[in-house]
């Protein structure tokens, strides 16, 4: 039996532009790519309200793995397939210790029905006109997809490693920008890679069959996970430290300059 290989791309920073576009040629070979044979899945950080411009931008109908590995969303239906989300009691429990370690920290939350906030919370992307703002131990009353923990007098790798410290194996830390005081925080065990995993097992596609493409922390652990990974010539230097394989920048298209050439093989 012939075996299907899969693309597995982050979004932000790798295949689409800091104006929120994703250039033609990148949509020509995301097309490609599935007229192939191959399977496509979009990998990353935004909750899946944030998923409908990149769907129409891109045309594509499949899966995409979103909020750091804790949802699996079909594109076709915009519905929720499968989720894997933080304990109520866990999240509470982290953010006392991250609050207590951070004083300025402040707590917002993804779940499956939408976004909420603590009041002081400065969100520095559109949220929904009607959301809950309350206090963190308020709003932690069912699990969460994804907890948010922004203090802006820290930036990211600093605070991450700070705040790993602190919440040991409570729970998964990472963040998307290394210029933002802001921790992206999921269940134990939870991430790009354990959802990508997961989907791979169920379409019966090898990790080694996997191409990935990513630019941050939070992308390392699917790029250690596909057989073969590539970070973007504009990656967090942790990030193309860590792959051997570098492509083009995002400005230059570099996902689309790889996935030619390995379809051309």
């Amino acid at each position: 039996m012939t075996r299907r290989r899969l693309v597995a791309t982050d979004l932000d920073g790798t295949i689409v532009q800091r104006d929120g576009t994703v250039t033609p040629r990148t949509v020509a070979a995301l097309a490609a790519v599935e007229a192939a044979g191959w399977h496509l899945v979009l990998v990353t950080g935004r909750p899946p309200r944030w998923m409908a411009p990149v769907v129409a931008a891109t045309g594509h109908r499949g899966r995409a793995i979103c909020a750091n590995g804790a949802f699996v969303y079909d594109l076709r239906t915009e519905q929720i397939v499968e989720s894997f989300l933080l304990d109520a009691e866990v999240a509470r429990e982290v953010t006392r210790r991250l609050r207590a370690a951070m004083p300025d920290v402040q707590f917002a939350l993804e779940t499956e029905v939408g976004f909420a906030r603590e009041p002081a919370y400065a969100a520095r992307w559109p949220t929904p006109d009607l959301h809950t703002v309350a206090p963190v131990d308020e709003l932690l009353v069912r699990p969460v997809a994804k907890l948010l923990a922004r203090d802006d007098t820290r930036l990211g790798d600093a605070m991450l490693a700070h705040a790993a410290e602190v919440i040991g194996g409570l729970a998964t830390v990472t963040h998307s920008n290394p210029e933002d005081g802001l921790l992206e925080i999921s269940a134990p065990g939870v991430s790009k890679a354990s959802t990508l995993a997961r989907v791979c097992e169920q379409l019966g596609v090898e990790p080694a069959e996997v191409v990935a493409f990513g630019d941050q922390p939070n992308d390392l652990p699917m790029l250690a996970f596909a057989g073969r990974a590539y970070a973007v010539a504009n990656a967090h230097p942790a990030v193309l430290a860590a792959v051997v394989n570098h492509t083009a920048s995002l400005e230059d298209d570099g996902v689309a300059v790889t996935l030619e050439g390995l379809l051309a093989r």
